[in-house]
């Protein structure tokens, strides 16, 4: 419960100290914003800065923070650390940087920004990898929301872990028929979202959803810390929370084939730093009417995603605590890895389970209009990110047709494939992204603020370089599969040559200039 606690406040002090020497470095100032000098309407549409900061989490959160912190907690509570100090030094730095740079480069999307300060070749690599990121994440929170309603449909509100009697249908329709429909039922909101002005859909309804996803989260953190003491209390059935100091090694169940680094790391995805919010952030870039709303929508809602993946993560450690002989202190994460960490099932039952009937409640609300409302700002981004590309004028609504409407299409196709392979491609190209979008925020800070505040950027960036590096060698899905030490070592190589590269042609030359 220490270390929860602990990680809460460091997290809330990460914003109110780290971000506002974020802050203080960019240095935001009073020039018009984009949708105060040429709204249209569309996309360019002015926002409060409160409407914005629940529209920015619910668009950044999808699934990463609930089902990627899940299913990171199967190495065991240092995923605490991860989720923390990767919040606060890279991931909250990663979606402040991006979304000001879109604000003071005309709401330009993430390829177009990465583009700019890191080149041609750069500009068409994100154009490609970041469409494709998209298209995935439309996928992801559209299989994963879908599959969740899908089993509260089919088995109510009754079924919890340890062997419940469940139903197998509901009018003649399986879970995985249910899944397949409502899989077409979101698609075609997605349609609609992704064609309509900003402010007609996403402006009303996702503020409303964005308080329903805090609350979830304050409702889990809260039974599973009111689980502890009871459990503290001696009372029968209750679950304690792992310290951090407890679990300090690899405790996955398949330890020797699921080495933490750089697993782990990838996994936890939106939890602590994510590339998918690259491409969110200029969503609220083009609706902010001040610079000075950056610290708060951008590098506030990350540390909210921040908590509320804390909290999922310690729920699922101690919820799926089934101890060693009896013993719940003697902690093991089998329970949480036999049911595959973070999925529809893993939230279900930890919802059921924590917060009663309501729970399946707070579970619709929450954790299926969290990815939901993320997946059609994912489609909307890579609409966004063509027009861009193309230069193909957005106001129009025919326009916008002949771009949602192919998109959508591939993403159908490829929600009928595996999902769990779909996750694991959709986390690799997600926190690679991540890593080239740091690189260019920190070419900019270095060339335009100063040669030294670059490194704000330049050090995580170089961490998640050596984080994507090692797991394309080293990952099944990747193919490679090379020796581990081998891939460490490429890794380590990988990221040594980007930050030398960043030295050398960025840093040195400016600071002579200095």
């Amino acid at each position: 419960m220490y270390s929860f606690l602990g990680g809460l406040v460091i997290l809330i002090l990460g914003y109110a100290i780290y971000g506002a020497i974020v802050d203080k470095i960019f240095a935001p100032t009073d020039n018009p914003t984009p949708c105060v000098s040429h709204p249209d309407g569309v996309d360019y549409v002015p926002i409060t800065p409160g409407r914005a900061f629940l529209i920015q989490l619910l668009n950044i959160a999808g699934l990463g923070p609930i089902f990627g912190a899940l299913s990171g907690a199967i190495w065991g509570p240092q995923v605490y650390l991860w989720i923390v100090f990767g919040t606060i030094l890279a991931g909250a730095v990663h979606d402040y940087l991006v979304g000001m740079l879109s604000i003071r480069n005309d709401g330009a999307s993430v390829s177009e920004i990465t583009g700019k300060y890191l080149g041609g070749f750069m500009l068409q690599v994100m154009r490609l990898f970041s469409v494709v990121l998209l298209v995935m994440v439309g996928v992801v929170f559209m299989v994963g929301p879908a599959g969740l309603l899908a089993r509260l449909f089919v088995q109510g509100t009754g079924a919890v872990s340890g062997g419940a009697a469940v139903a197998k249908e509901l009018w003649g329709y399986s879970v995985a028929d249910w899944t397949k429909i409502l899989t077409i039922v979101i698609l075609v909101y997605y349609f609609l979202a992704t064609l309509l002005p900003i402010d007609k859909v996403i402006g009303k309804i996702y503020p409303l959803f964005g308080l329903c996803l805090i609350f979830m989260a304050l409702g889990i953190g809260g039974m599973t810390v009111y689980n502890h003491i009871q459990y503290l209390n001696g009372v029968e059935g209750a679950k304690p929370m792992i310290e951090l100091w407890e679990g300090l090694y690899n405790m996955h169940p398949d330890a020797a084939n699921q080495p933490i680094w750089p697993l782990m790391f990838i996994t936890v995805a939106c939890g602590a730093i994510s590339g998918f919010h690259a491409t969110q952030s200029p969503l609220m870039a083009r609706c902010l009417t001040s610079e000075r709303q950056g610290r708060f929508v951008f590098y506030g809602a990350m540390v909210a995603e921040g908590i509320i993946a804390l909290i999922w993560a310690s729920a699922g450690i101690a919820f799926y605590n089934t101890g060693v002989g009896g013993d719940l202190m003697k902690f093991t994460t089998e329970a949480l890895a036999k049911i595959k960490g973070g999925n529809p099932n893993s939230v279900y039952e930890i919802s059921i389970g924590l917060l009663g009937p309501v729970g399946s409640i707070l579970a619709i609300l929450g954790v299926v209009a969290c990815p939901i409302t993320s997946g059609d700002t994912a489609f909307r981004s890579a609409r966004l990110t063509i027009a861009d590309w193309f230069k193909i004028d957005q106001k129009g609504f025919a326009p916008r047709l002949i771009l949602a409407f192919p998109l959508l299409a591939v993403g159908y196709f490829i929600s009928l494939a595996d999902y769990s392979i779909v996750w694991r491609y959709f986390s690799w190209s997600n926190q690679t992204l991540a890593m080239i979008a740091l690189w260019a925020g920190a070419v900019y800070l270095c060339r335009h603020v100063g040669a030294g505040k670059g490194f704000i950027a330049a050090i995580p960036a170089t961490f998640m370089s050596a984080v994507s590096v090692t797991y394309f060698c080293i990952a099944p899905e990747c193919y490679l599969m090379l020796p581990r030490m081998t891939a460490y070592g490429i890794g380590i190589a990988a990221a040594v040559l980007f930050f030398a590269i960043y030295y050398v042609r960025v840093y040195a030359p400016e600071s002579k200039k200095a």
